[in-house]
């Protein structure tokens, strides 16, 4: 395979040169000079609920885009940067797959251009400087049993997940914790803020613990926010990169979806609306998180609203929430794809609550029979939804042209509906987590612990007009991982409640989700091996 100079990229996107910082030959940082006033389309990419059995929303994006550009149409996807812990974890690389990717793979799935080692390095050095401030003494006296300021590390490991700080005789001992890199509030703030300015008041909002008094302390008080900023601001500028069909990707930032918001940059995105015909962004997981978010945080902070959302479904998907095992899925199964259509239809109505229109796209795989696809378009079609295939994987932007062609037709010409949200911003917070509980979820209602109810009363006192980034199992609509399907009868439990007040919105904590993942029994690390020329293989699922 045959990569194009990166500039030849930058010139097809419209860039100027004087805009663009070469990482080698294939990669760049894009000054954030280059975004202007939006002109292209925004379509928003989702999923039914996650499965064993695979959906596809990385490959389905970047082969919509592959597929418009041989349209004619300016496309660019707008991808979230992979995390170490689900590449050497259970997932494997997240470039894509198949004939479907975004190139340079192994570097964008490894190091990159450090943006999330950045991430990383400004958040444990605000840990370095609250523990600092601890044993030193300072003005801000922050009290040690209320530092709530973890460390990071992009790499799944359970065993830091609760630990001991400060023994040894050197510092303040005390219990603390760490979380993976892509659950960092300065991550979530760096891929919300618009510009260098706004990330430096971002970073000082930080929240970090409590004096005696019970007052918070910050970034600010702690006097991090220009240290901190020095090292996240070549990571703020946007990635341009390539598909494996030589268009413009752009590829920057990595919140997860369960943890934390799901979604690239808001810089990359308007950098793509800005010089394309239509920018493609995903939400991590289903709509019922990464989507919701994409809307309610992103959409609403950056100003910008989709045309479409675009709901990726697999018929192994189907047919696995339908009630079948995995190693099942892809067996011949119609009364288990009909069954599994409800959770499709559970997204769909929840995407209709923000007033946006849908499209189904069907994310074939080898070997699908042709009467269980039928099942599917006859059931979207009595909905009214569109629903095309999508045949990227195996054939590249080629087999994703007729899917390109449903959305141009759908958006080309027609203005984005006007922005709808689930909640206004002046509810308290238990009424936004009761709307996004029961018009996503499809909760009876919400039941708060006491921790949970006295934090978001104290939340709606001091930090009140804040979105709601919910934290849950990413396998159901419900906080309970095994119940497949849509779920009925049920309601939702908050345990407890964090302020993220960087990144600009509320934490709500449900069921036994965890921020710091653990690796599974057999991890992807395992697969992993280096050629004797230096090539590595092993990265992506399945290699």
């Amino acid at each position: 395979m045959s990569l194009r100079p990166i500039e030849d990229v930058s010139d097809e996107l419209g860039l100027s040169r004087a805009h663009l910082r070469p990482h080698g030959l294939h990669k760049a940082k894009v000054e954030l000079a280059a975004i202007g006033a939006p002109r292209g389309k925004l379509v928003a990419v989702s999923a039914i609920t996650p499965t064993p059995a695979g959906e596809g929303k990385t490959t389905v994006s970047v082969a919509l885009a592959m597929g418009l550009r041989r349209l004619g149409v300016s496309a660019v996807p707008c991808l979230r940067e992979p995390s170490l812990g689900p590449v050497f974890g259970i997932k494997g690389g997240g470039t894509g797959g198949g004939r479907a990717t975004v190139e340079p793979q192994t570097a964008i799935n490894l190091h990159f251009t450090g943006d999330i080692h950045a991430v990383g390095a400004a958040h444990n050095l605000l840990a370095a400087l609250v523990d600092n401030a601890l044993h030193f003494g300072g003005p801000c006296r922050i009290d040690p049993r209320f530092v709530t300021w973890p460390r990071v590390l992009d790499v799944n490991d359970r065993a830091l997940r609760d630990v001991v700080v400060g023994l040894g005789g050197e510092g303040v001992t005390r219990q603390a914790r760490f979380e993976i890199t892509a659950a960092s509030e300065v991550m979530a703030a760096l891929c919300l803020a618009e510009s260098l300015a706004d990330l430096k008041v971002r970073l000082g909002r930080l929240v970090v613990g409590r004096d005696a008094a019970g007052e918070d302390v910050t970034a600010a008080d702690i006097g991090a926010t220009e240290a901190m900023a020095a090292l996240l601001a070549d990571a703020l500028r946007p990635n341009l990169v390539q598909t494996v069909e030589g268009g413009p990707a752009l590829v920057h930032g990595g919140p997860f979806a369960n943890i934390a918001h799901g979604c690239s940059s808001s810089l990359a995105t308007r950098l793509a609306m800005t010089h394309a015909d239509v920018a493609i962004t995903e939400g991590g997981f289903g709509f019922d998180l990464g989507g919701e978010k994409l809307l309610d945080i992103k959409c609403r902070a950056a100003g910008i609203w989709p045309s479409l959302v675009l709901v990726v479904a697999t018929l192994r998907a189907l047919k696995w929430h339908g009630g079948v095992k995995k190693g099942a899925a892809g067996d011949p199964d119609q009364a288990a794809l009909r069954a599994g259509l409800a959770n499709l239809d559970a997204h769909l109505d929840a995407i209709g609550e923000f007033g946006l229109p849908a499209m189904v796209a069907l994310n074939r795989f080898e070997g699908d029979p042709e009467s269980e696809l039928d099942v599917v378009r006859a059931h979207c079609e009595a909905r009214g939804v569109e629903v095309a295939l999508c045949d990227g994987f195996a054939r590249g932007g080629e087999g994703a042209e007729a899917l390109a062609g449903r959305v141009w037709d759908a958006i080309g010409d027609v203005e984005p509906p006007a922005p709808r949200f689930l909640y206004a911003l002046d509810a308290s917070y238990p009424e936004k987590i009761e709307a996004i509980a029961t018009r996503v979820y499809g909760a009876d209602g919400v039941d708060l612990d006491r921790d949970a109810r006295r934090a978001l009363e104290r939340f709606d006192a001091r930090s009140p007009g804040l979105p709601v980034c919910v934290a849950k199992t990413y396998r159901s609509l419900s906080d309970d991982r095994s119940k497949r399907g849509r779920p009925t009868g049920f309601r939702v439990q908050v345990r407890d409640a964090r302020l993220s007040a960087g990144a600009g919105f509320v934490v709500a904590l449900l069921g036994d989700v965890m921020t710091m993942p653990g690796l599974p029994h057999e991890p992807a690390a395992l697969s992993v091996r280096v050629l004797d020329d230096g090539t590595i293989r092993g990265l992506m699922s399945g290699e």
